[in-house]
């Protein structure tokens, strides 16, 4: 049988601007947020993902305008994540335009969350992000650590164990970013997908180091149920349409492309 994959595009957001970096670092403007979101959409996007990148830095959210702006020239499902710490910070990325929240620092921090999330607005609402991390790169059999805050702080917990609370506490989605492979260019953590696509009865994103179709399509062969791709498409080293067609020469079911 042949496995089906969401195509969704990461845009992680600075301010006004549209940044990308390697783990999460080094974040080099690119433009427009606006522009690009506009651009994958005629493409023929599945989805698309905003990640304000400082929000939990500085403890909010600077999505609101740019949901509002997208909104007006977007017709796909948005989501919209960074500093969300409660249900009402939730509903408010919700009222600017946006169809699932996700939320990684605070749910680490206060599991309950997830559940006060799916309660008030749906389990489909509700994506738990999660970036993962070698605990021993040398020993595979070590697993993975969940981090938070980009990347660079410890939260203790194993990977698996936490996507399983998740979904227990009523996350509906999935949102695994692999912290080692993000923004390199050099291909995904398939080990780490299928471990956790193996945990989940939940819709499984995978996201971090895609190169090609081949990342992705493997990706879906191990159990991804999206995928999430930013430098790929930001870089221009290939566009939606060409990835589309590439999975579907891969035996990976998706979306019909029709370019707006």
């Amino acid at each position: 049988m042949s496995k089906k994959i969401r195509l969704i595009a990461r845009l992680d957001v600075k301010d006004e601007y549209l940044v990308k970096g390697i783990q999460y670092e080094g974040l080099r403007k690119l433009g427009d947020p606006h522009d690009f979101a506009v651009r994958y959409y005629r493409q023929g996007i599945d989805e698309l993902l905003y990640l304000d990148t400082v929000a939990s830095l500085y403890g909010r959210n600077n999505l609101g305008e740019i949901l509002r702006r997208a909104t007006a020239d977007v017709f796909i499902p948005i989501t919209a994540g960074g500093g969300l710490r409660s249900a009402a910070d939730v509903g408010a990325v919700l009222a600017a335009g946006a169809d699932k929240a996700a939320v990684n620092t605070a749910a680490l921090q206060r599991p309950a969350l997830i559940t006060e999330i799916a309660r008030a607005y749906g389990s489909q609402c509700a994506v738990v992000s999660i970036q993962a991390k070698r605990r021993d790169p040398a020993r595979p059999e070590a697993g993975w650590e969940a981090y938070y805050d980009n990347g660079r702080e410890h939260s203790g917990r194993d990977v698996l164990e936490w996507a399983r609370q998740a979904q227990a506490l009523g996350a509906g989605e999935i949102l695994l970013t692999s912290v080692d492979c993000e923004g390199f260019l050099r291909g995904m953590d398939q080990a780490l997908i299928a471990a956790v696509a193996a945990e989940a009865q939940v819709p499984v994103i995978a996201a971090g180091g895609a190169s090609c179709a081949a990342d992705l399509a493997q990706a879906a062969q191990n159990g991804a149920d999206a995928a999430a791709v930013g430098s790929l498409l930001h870089y221009e080293k290939t566009g939606v349409p060409a990835l589309k067609s590439a999975l579907r020469a891969a035996g990976v079911e998706v979306r019909r492309c029709d370019p707006v």
